[in-house]
């Protein structure tokens, strides 16, 4: 692992750079390197850093518009507005009273960063590189990739029952979806959530 210091020279060489000098950042490019290259179990996945920038921006914005907001309100608005397992009419809804407080959410969205961006900022900006990744951090990815997939499914489902329902095609109460995958050994003939499997490391064989 090796890295160079980051320095405010560098900010500018990308849409991140740009990003950081018009919300005024201060120390991000700090705070990337250090969460990403941490070799303990904080060490911060590139979705991780770009939702970590993506709730910079939005509080430099809640900032800029004089909004006073208590801790953790950031980032739950950040979820409101991003999240899988936000409904569509939830997302509108955040979106509307952001608009009402005069935040220019559509300008503020247009600026969040993907994790690849964060990624090529991290490695060509900032010369920043990482060891492989260990099976500890190889099994954190693919939780997070396959709980965003569970909950992308299920907001999808809600999304579409409650317009069925609405439109009277489908007759249906409150309802509540919910979404398991489940895993079966062939040779062991036992059966496991993925996130058992993956938690325990494997089946019983």
């Amino acid at each position: 692992m090796s890295k160079t210091s980051p320095t405010e020279s560098s900010t500018a060489c990308c849409k991140v750079g740009r990003i950081t000098q018009r919300y005024d950042l201060t120390g991000l490019d700090d705070e990337l390197v250090r969460y990403w290259t941490d070799r303990t179990d904080q060490r911060y996945s590139t979705r991780d850093l770009a939702e970590h920038v993506n709730q910079r921006i939005l509080e430099s914005a809640l900032d800029e518009a004089g909004l006073q907001y208590k801790d953790g309100e950031v980032e739950n608005t950040y979820r409101l507005l991003t999240g899988d397992d936000v409904s569509s009419g939830t997302q509108v809804q955040t979106r509307k009273e952001l608009e009402r407080d005069s935040i220019p959410i559509d300008e503020v969205e247009s600026d969040f960063v993907s994790h690849q961006t964060v990624y090529n900022h991290l490695t060509d900006c900032l010369e920043a590189s990482l060891e492989s990744p260990s099976d500890e951090e190889r099994l954190e990815r693919s939780r997070d990739k396959l709980g965003a997939l569970r909950n992308r499914t299920a907001a999808v489902t809600e999304d579409t029952v409650a317009q069925l329902a609405r439109n009277d095609v489908l007759d249906v109460g409150e309802f509540d979806v919910l979404v398991n995958v489940t895993v079966s050994c062939k040779d062991c003939r036992q059966q496991y959530t993925i996130r058992d499997l993956l938690e325990q490391g494997g089946c019983d064989c």
